[in-house]
């Protein structure tokens, strides 16, 4: 960001944020948090509604050839040649056996549109994910977005490799964790302060839906930028609840209850010096908060909530067993719309990918089908959407005993409201050649990948983002406001091809 881009998100968050530090100083850690304010805003929502939002960010990169893997006996031939398989389609290098991926075999209403033109293309999850395979082939409540993944604009292989970054921008610091993660959330590299869930809680907060503005962008899972905007900024809270202020909550001090009833008292008081009587209002909104999730969520329903659902017991599971508790108070919080951010890590597996990664799908897909089956119990499954999100795909190409740092992927959305038993977007080709010639020519089996089978996106995360985005309530008005380049892809770009609605929603 350049220090004279007066216009530039980043620089207008920054801006507010110094503001607002200079009233609250940097007496508790979250004060930011509690200090957003509405503006004007033309927020799509009809009256007396609810949607929520739910990012699923895996991080480490999940390996999509695993997760999402061929099954038509073409290209699960050419999967297997390319991950070292067995013969007779049995296991062996990094490849997974034909016969394991029977039980996962995706039965879609219409065969996948794929980027050659191919016809016959099937595909499997991993053995792992019983719980989503069944939401896609019964439910038809979880749809696939093919090869999904950062870019600036639209791009060929040809293109990628073009010298010329002004007219073909790549997006910056490829193959790189912290900037890809942040890519993913924000459109921006790491140090990036502003996420386009966070944009969506501007509109949401200037359009006055949620009576309370802390409760409109809430993490179970430690700081995001994902949920980070102009005025809407995150809320923390852990898998237990509310994060306490202490000592102000404890109900003795050194032993004793009237040492907690003074500090509590001195905290809340007015005073006459404007920065103590702006830090006893900031700590007051914290108070009042943490008081407010604590009603929405008691402690008391901790051990009962959701039994018959069967969350797993795991990190992922508590996460999102947490968010759906935060949705069955949402009347207590005073939120009709809301965007979630949840996280699993692990998935860098350079090493061990035959070993760990199984385990970890098979953990997503039980978390999320759980999660999906508490909306159905509160009656709100077509208001709530869950979506995966990672930080980049990996090599299709093995590295002799995992994967390595790609760029597109593939990912999942799961929802009442999800279009699902679909995929959207295009399947990519089994390939990781790498053309020939000088200069370089490619073929169409060579042209989505940008080397050992690295997925060159044919959906952008903008586009992806949008179609969630619409759904929410973002008019197509404001959803450059959410999405820094989404006008270079649709219609203002003349890109009918790349469109901003996928149509994985209702």
């Amino acid at each position: 960001m350049s220090p004279h881009d007066l216009t530039s998100p980043q620089r207008r968050a920054f801006l507010r944020r110094s503001g607002q530090l200079a009233l609250t100083g940097t007496a508790l850690p979250f004060a930011l948090n509690l200090a957003a304010m509405g503006e004007a805003a033309a927020f799509n929502a009809p009256s007396n509604d609810y949607k929520a939002l739910v990012c699923v960010f895996l991080f480490g990169g999940n390996d999509y050839a695993n997760t999402l893997i061929p099954y038509d006996d073409t290209n699960y031939n050419l999967y297997s040649a390319i991950r070292g398989g067995g013969t007779g389609q049995t296991a062996g290098g990094i490849a997974l056996a034909k016969s394991a991926l029977a039980g996962t075999l995706l039965s879609p209403l219409a065969a996948p549109t794929d980027s050659q033109g191919q016809t016959g293309r099937q595909f499997a999850l991993n053995p792992a994910m019983t719980g989503l395979a069944n939401l896609f082939n019964v439910e038809r409540k979880m749809a696939v977005q093919l090869n999904v993944g950062p870019l600036v604009k639209p791009l060929t292989r040809t293109q990628y490799n073009d010298p010329n970054r002004a007219l073909y921008p790549r997006p910056p610091q490829l193959f790189s964790h912290n900037d890809q993660q942040s890519i993913w959330q924000s459109s921006s590299p790491e140090g990036s302060t502003v996420g386009w869930g966070g944009n969506m809680g501007d509109l949401v907060l200037g359009s006055s839906l949620n009576t309370s503005s802390v409760f409109t962008c809430m993490s179970v899972s430690g700081n995001a930028v994902f949920l980070s905007g102009d005025t809407a900024l995150q809320y923390q809270v852990s898998t237990s609840g509310a994060i306490k202020i202490k000592p102000a909550t404890n109900t003795t001090v050194y032993g004793h209850a009237s040492v907690a009833t003074a500090i509590n008292n001195l905290l809340r008081e007015n005073r006459v010096h404007k920065l103590e009587n702006e830090y006893n209002a900031v700590t007051k909104r914290a108070l009042d908060a943490e008081a407010a999730i604590a009603a929405a969520v008691p402690a008391s329903e901790d051990a009962t909530v959701f039994q018959s659902i069967g969350f797993p017991t795991d990190s992922l599971g508590n996460q999102l067993k947490m968010v759906a508790r935060l949705i069955k108070g949402r009347s207590t919080l005073g939120a009709r719309r809301q965007v979630f951010f949840v996280s699993m890590g692990g998935f860098d597996l350079h090493d061990n990918l035959m070993r760990d990664h199984g385990g970890l799908l098979g953990r997503v897909s039980a978390a999320m089908t759980a999660f999906y089956n508490a909306t159905v119990e509160l009656g709100v499954a077509n208001q709530v959407t869950s979506f995966t999100a990672s930080d980049f795909g990996r090599t299709l190409a093995s590295n002799g005993d995992g994967s390595d740092h790609g760029w597109g992927s593939h990912h999942f959305v799961v929802g009442g409201a999800v279009n699902g038993g679909r995929f959207y977007g295009e399947a990519p080709p089994i390939n990781v050649t790498d053309g020939s010639g000088s200069p370089r020519v490619y073929s169409a089996a060579e042209q989505w990948h940008v080397g050992q089978g690295r997925l060159l996106p044919r959906t952008s995360v903008d586009q992806y983002a949008a179609t969630l985005a619409k759904w929410f309530g973002v008019t197509d008005t404001e959803m450059p406001q959410v999405l820094a380049n989404i006008n270079n892809f649709g219609t203002p770009a003349g890109r009918a091809d790349y469109p901003w609605d996928m149509g994985f929603m209702a």
